[in-house]
């Protein structure tokens, strides 16, 4: 079995490591996996002219000797010579066992390799690089491109001289000094980023961590740590502190900032991950710390000569002796890496130290409890806190201290971080060098290293809740990790901090939750992608047969049917029933998307099962219509156009008939203008849809028609168009196209030639329903009837609580309607600076989104609030403009808009030109059938007859607008028109 800590193979059944003395995990099963490694190639250089020169015995000595010498390197610094070939040399760094510093080890071991060729009497050329590869069993340990690159980095190199790839420089960029340089690299577009390695610093950390910004969300902590010492200090005594905590949780920086408080003489010593010797290494760095008076208690330890406890009593007396001076602080950094020896001295001088203030202050991570799960237990001396990640509005803090990020991608690294204060500051970087918002490299190979320590069930049972996600079950481990039994390595998954309890969705099981979303990642991305597919599958099946209960069992069935069908589709081995399998899952789910209107699912889940069909498949063209169908909100203009684009190459006659019936719908939505010109589309579909008895084809035929209709102004013809598309969809059971109608058929019975009875009696099966949709859609009908009555203040409620259910449901479209109805509400209410401006804010947001169709009439509606505050030269501009947007088929704003700009001519005395706008206003009106539109026009012209003295014209028009007010239960309206009556 190979040691995790040192790479030495130890025979089996060791449980100790017969090199370093690290314990020796249970071996973890040698299954292919995928893992970020580093490999390191080195090649002789003038090999062949050295040949032609040396007798070919001494060249082989010679050659034996530097097989022997590099592979010596390699092997100390934890690499795996995986050949020779020829005169180079490839070696792997994080194979079988990943490290968080494979990359330093790699560098360092170049940087030493480098040096020992010339005293061979050769040269060579070295290239590192680092990447993901496949490994397992076999001839060849790990496959990708990071070893190709690895490979043309080392023939790019001159002799001498050794090249790292990028990702390399990354991960090792503070113990390192490089200058870039371009490498040509065969097969690879253009060049590859590489770096000359001109120095390694032997002792450094591959990234320092940084100590330059305030102390975030640890207060409490700190102030355990000082009352300890003070304690310390006060008896006279020694204390064990330890901290335990999650690689990047914050244990370096806490200890920063307390020596830097604490009056105390502070030294320092770091625990080695690997290495010749180090079993007093952390120790001895102590005690170099402490000058002369130290070093003969150095020699011992390096002569090794004494016993145990003589080390152990000439190790504690010598902190004592400098402590009595003046109180003294150990650090003791990473001592789960410690050796059994160094953790027994350790414990001797917690235990035996008597009448000096020795503060041992242990840095560790929670696996030290594996090694020691008794540490400092049962001593009254010992304090042990465990640092948990940082609160969200902590690491909002931290990364403020850091400069701040924009608003998006502080969200992102927020999710990222997920309370890790490195993983804050390294996200941080990466974003700032590279652009990209992901998982950096360094944090990578904590997650990888820390996971490759596992044993081979523990191992077994995260990949399996892996694939599951963040939050799993029992059962679900169970089911995946092909093992009798998970409990026990549940629980040590539990005590290692990786995984903690969490409430269970599936009836009678047990919840657990992953520490980090990024341990999560890291195991699942260590699954070959056939075993994830195989995973996929099986925890779907399962799924299906322990989950019926749950809601949303479409939609997370058949997010795993369908990662196990893209790594098919990836390894090149699709299977059609597995696909076929997902798309039928997520098709549902994002029908039932459809039916509570959240859109934005909808189109996700629609698009993704549209995606897994094959281009034959009958029921993919119904798919795409009712995906567009749910995304006819206008504000999703662009996501439409998009998909239109996208499925414009097929080849389906009757799909490609209802892309033009889609183009033809959205070109209604967003620029009547442009409507105008095909009037084709719409007679040829209704044609041949209905020779065909195609009630898809139907449904949505009648659908563009309704929108015609109401882009005339036609309500009567909007309904009877929406209720033929009502009666085809509920024959082909459609979903989308029913939800883009139900709002129609409510703005067309609003605006539309109704009585108050005739909208009550339309929306009683709405009441009954009570969607969140239909609620938002009583509200608009409600505000309606107030409004009628002249309840003001009532409708404004209403329209209110409408916006407001919009919003929370996503549909933002709906959310301007509402706000638009509140301006109009204002506006009868005489409120008109107050309806202005919400005008002016709704015409701002439909000229963000491209909406010209129903800007047009926003700014008509605007240009009258402006008229009635006497605002005349605005409200003419923005009459003019509206009318321009709207178009000549747009008959509602040729009709208001000649209203207001004939009323402004006849305030400035211009009778002529008032009177023949208003007529016109007038005639386009009397084209629709929208009762405010009719009255609001004969009401214009009266207002410029008066104006030109013809006061028994005016009465004419205004007897005409009381009796359609009067008609249709415009009641405010009529007690207006009654007074103008009356003053006539």
């Amino acid at each position: 079995m190979r040691c995790a800590s040192c790479g030495t193979e130890n025979p089996a059944g060791f449980r100790f490591c017969g090199n370093c003395g690290a314990a020796v995990a249970e071996p973890a099963p040698q299954l292919e996996a995928r893992k970020v490694v580093t490999v390191l190639f080195c090649d002789l250089s003038g090999s062949t002219a050295l040949g032609h020169t040396t007798d070919p015995e001494a060249l082989r000595a010679k050659m034996r000797d530097y097989y022997e010498r590099m592979r010596s390197i390699v092997e100390r610094h934890g690499g795996t010579v995986e050949k020779f070939v020829g005169d180079a040399v490839m070696a792997v760094f994080g194979i079988p066992v990943a490290h968080e510093d494979d990359a330093l080890r790699a560098v360092r071991a170049a940087w030493e390799m480098r040096s020992a060729v010339p005293e061979l009497g050769l040269e060579a050329r070295i290239g590192v690089n680092t990447g993901e590869v496949v490994t397992g069993e076999g001839d060849t340990l790990v496959t990708g491109d990071a070893v190709n690159v690895a490979a043309r980095l080392e023939q790019a190199a001159a002799p001498g001289e050794v090249l790292v790839g990028e990702k390399t420089r990354r991960l090792v960029r503070d113990a390192v000094g490089v200058e870039r340089v371009e490498v040509s690299a065969k097969g690879k577009p253009g060049t590859v980023p590489a770096f000359r390695l001109l120095d390694v610093d032997p002792t450094a950390a591959a990234v320092a961590r940084r100590f330059d910004t305030p102390l975030v969300g640890r207060e409490a902590e700190l102030e355990q740590l000082h009352r300890a010492f003070e304690r310390t200090v006060r008896e006279q005594r020694c204390h064990l502190f330890t901290l335990l905590g999650a690689a990047g949780v914050g244990k370096s920086r806490l200890v920063a900032e307390f020596v830097h408080e604490v009056d105390a003489r502070v030294v320092e010593g770091r625990c080695l991950d690997y290495g010749e010797g180090i079993t007093f290494w952390p120790i001895v760095s102590v005690l170099k710390q402490l000058g002369e008076r130290a070093e003969a208690t150095i020699a011992r330890l390096d002569e090794g000569a004494s016993s145990p406890n003589e080390l152990f009593w000439a190790v504690r007396t010598q902190l004592e002796e400098v402590a009595r001076d003046r109180p003294l602080v150990v650090c003791l950094d990473d001592i789960q890496w410690g050796e059994p020896t160094f953790l027994d001295l350790v414990d001797h001088v917690a235990d035996l130290s008597r009448g000096a203030p020795i503060f041992l202050l242990c840095l560790a991570r929670p696996e030290l409890l594996d090694q020691r799960p008794g540490w400092g237990g049962g001593k009254l001396n010992a304090t042990t806190i465990l640092l948990e990640p940082l609160s969200t509005e902590e690491c909002e803090r931290l990364i403020d201290e850091q400069g701040g990020v924009e608003p998006g991608l502080r969200e992102r690294i927020l999710r990222l971080a997920d309370g890790n204060p490195l993983f804050v500051e390294e996200t941080i970087a990466f974003a700032r060098e590279s652009g990209r918002v992901e998982v950096p490299s360094t944090v990578q190979a904590l997650l990888q290293a820390r996971l490759d320590q596992l044993g081979g069930r523990e191992r077994a049972v995260v990949q399996g809740a892996a694939v599951e996600g963040q939050v799993f079950h029992r059962g679900t481990v169970l089911e995946l990790a092909d093992q009798p039994a998970v409990d026990e390595q549940l629980a040590a998954l539990v005590r290692k901090e990786l995984i903690h309890p969490a409430p269970a969705t599936l009836p009678g099981d047990q919840g657990y939750r992953f520490r980090h979303l990024l341990i999560r990642d890291a195991a699942y991305d260590a699954l070959p992608k056939e075993t994830r597919a195989d995973l996929h599958e099986r925890f779907a099946t399962w799924l299906e047969a322990h989950g019926a209960e749950l809601f949303e069992l479409d939609e997370i069935a058949g997010y795993h049917l369908e990662q196990a069908a893209r790594n098919r589709r990836e390894l090149d081995r699709p299977r059609a029933d597995l696909e076929g399998r997902a798309a039928r899952r997520l098709a549902a789910a994002g029908l039932r998307a459809v039916d509570r209107a959240d859109v934005d699912a909808a189109n996700n889940l629609l698009g993704r099962a549209v995606a897994l069909l094959p281009v034959d498949d009958p029921s993919r063209t119904r798919l795409i219509v009712e995906r567009l169908a749910a995304l006819v909100e206008p504000t999703r203009a662009g996501v439409r156009r998009a998909l239109l684009d996208e499925l414009e190459p097929s080849e389906d006659p009757a799909l490609r008939l209802h892309l033009r019936l889609a183009r033809e719908l959205l070109r209604q939505q967003t620029d009547m203008r442009a409507a105008a010109d095909d009037e084709r589309t719409l007679d040829e579909a209704l044609q041949t849809f209905g020779d065909a008895n195609d009630d898809l084809g139907l449904a949505h035929a009648h659908l563009v028609a309704s929108w015609r209709h109401w882009g005339r102004s036609n309500a009567r013809d909007t309904l009877a168009a929406l209720e033929l598309s009502f009666e085809h969809a509920a024959r082909a059971h459609l979903h989308g196209l029913s939800f883009t109608m139900r709002p129609m058929r409510i703005a067309a019975l609003t605006q539309g030639p109704f009585t108050a009875a005739d909208v009550e009696q339309r929306i009683a099966p709405l009441r009954a329903r009570g969607s969140l949709l239909e609620q938002h859609l009583v509200l608009l009908a409600d505000a309606h009837l107030a409004r009628l009555a002249g309840r003001h203040d009532e409708a404004l409620a209403f329209l209110s609580d409408a916006g407001r259910l919009a919003g929370n449901l996503g549909l933002t479209f709906f959310a301007i309607a509402a706000a638009t109805n509140r301006a109009e509400v204002l506006y009868d209410d005489g409120r008109l600076r107050e309806a202005a401006e919400q005008f002016r804010a709704i015409d701002e947001e439909f000229e963000r989104t491209g909406l010209a169709s129903f800007r047009s009439t926003v700014l008509i509606q605007l240009a009258r609030a402006l008229e009635g505050l006497d605002e005349l030269d605005e409200a003419e501009r923005f009459a003019e403009l509206g009318e321009e947007l709207g178009g000549p088929e747009d008959v509602i704003n040729v009709a208001w808009g000649r209203a207001v700009r004939a009323r402004v001519a006849a305030a400035r005395g211009h009778h002529d030109a008032a009177a023949a706008l208003a007529h016109q206003a007038v005639a386009a009106a009397d084209t629709t059938d929208f009762p405010q539109v009719r009255g609001d026009a004969r009401e214009a012209l009266a207002y410029v007859l008066h104006a030109a003295g013809r006061d028994d014209d005016a009465r004419r028009e205004l007897e005409q607008a009381l009796e359609l007010w009067r008609q249709f239960d415009r009641r405010p309206a009529a007690e207006r028109v009654e007074r103008l009556l009356a003053e006539l």
